[in-house]
């Protein structure tokens, strides 16, 4: 079943067999949803039978197999048209194997292969509006990304259509970081949010993330790398305000210490104080991208999360 939402415009000639990793995550449910709704035949990569079964009813073929597995992920690649990977071990070195296999299925066959990463790999970037061409200086928790993401870019010499995007921090469909939020304001009465809640939080809807993906596989040359982000420069504070109001607690937040939250959160706690405004524009002139979505303020306060 197609959830609404998700229907993408395209002009594609021909459809494509997309082999598609965490195809039942939130990210890769949003692609699969979007793929099937413009007319492509899916493979999800699937861990267990659960998983398999949860593919089968969105009439995706379920391939078996597993991210810390490299030959499962090249035989699927191999035998597909495209690939999409967006599921991740969050361990540097099986995410590099992963990629690297699946790259070496593909070496010299034109086909797309597009790479999820993030914009964590930007770090702060202190006021200022940063494009594609940023130098990185990513936080040790996502430190072994910016090598992964070159791994992908440099197969465009190898002749594959390779595609790295970054997506902002996504939200919609009741997920994503802001759903934290939300948790802590429909729990304790107050959305509580990591520091001073005066950074900047680049944001992206999931359906407009996910006809990103497609106008890239459909569109982008070998070796781009996009940002995914909308065009709003909102601060933390006023997100979790938001998702206050949303959740039934009135518009009230409250901070929680950096330095307390580590000790919960770990590095996560540094990741959602960054301070990042992203711009997209390279994806909106080289692909017509336009995030149509309601902005991330929104969406949460017309309650989407709690229904």
């Amino acid at each position: 079943m197609i959830e609404k939402g998700f229907a993408v415009q395209s002009n594609l000639i021909m459809q494509l067999k997309i082999f598609l990793t965490g195809a039942t995550g939130y990210i890769g449910g949003a692609i699969a949803d979007a793929a099937i709704a413009a007319g492509h035949p899916l493979v999800g990569l699937a861990r267990s039978d659960d998983a398999a079964r949860k593919l089968s009813d969105k009439g995706i073929a379920a391939h078996h197999g597993d991210l810390t597995s490299p030959a499962t992920l090249a035989a699927a690649a191999r035998s597909a048209e495209a690939v999409i990977h967006t599921g991740t071990t969050n361990d540097g070195a099986l995410d590099r194997e992963a990629v690297r296999a699946m790259l070496a299925a593909v070496d010299g066959s034109g086909k797309p292969f597009i790479y999820t990463s993030g914009v964590w790999v930007l770090g702060d970037t202190r006021g200022r509006v940063v494009d594609e061409t940023a130098q990185l200086n990513p936080l040790p928790k996502v430190a072994w990304r910016p090598v992964v993401e070159q791994m992908v870019l440099d197969a465009a010499r190898q002749n594959v259509r390779s595609i790295v995007i970054r997506p902002g921090v996504v939200y919609g469909r009741g997920g994503g970081i802001p759903a934290e939020l939300v948790q802590s304001a429909r729990e304790t009465g107050a959305a509580r949010y990591v520091g001073t809640g005066e950074n900047h939080w680049p944001m992206i809807h999931l359906a407009d993330l996910a006809d990103l993906y497609l106008r890239a596989l459909e569109n982008a040359p070998a070796g781009t790398l996009l940002h995914a982000a909308d065009d709003t420069r909102l601060r933390v504070k006023e997100i979790a305000e938001a998702a206050s109001i949303g959740a039934g607690a009135g518009g009230r937040t409250i901070s929680w210490p950096l330095e307390d939250a580590r000790k919960t959160l770990g590095a996560y706690a540094d990741a959602l104080v960054l301070d990042q405004q992203v711009s997209a524009e390279k994806a909106r002139v080289t692909l017509g991208w336009a995030p149509k979505e309601p902005s991330v303020i929104d969406d949460l306060k017309s309650g989407s999360y709690t229904k």
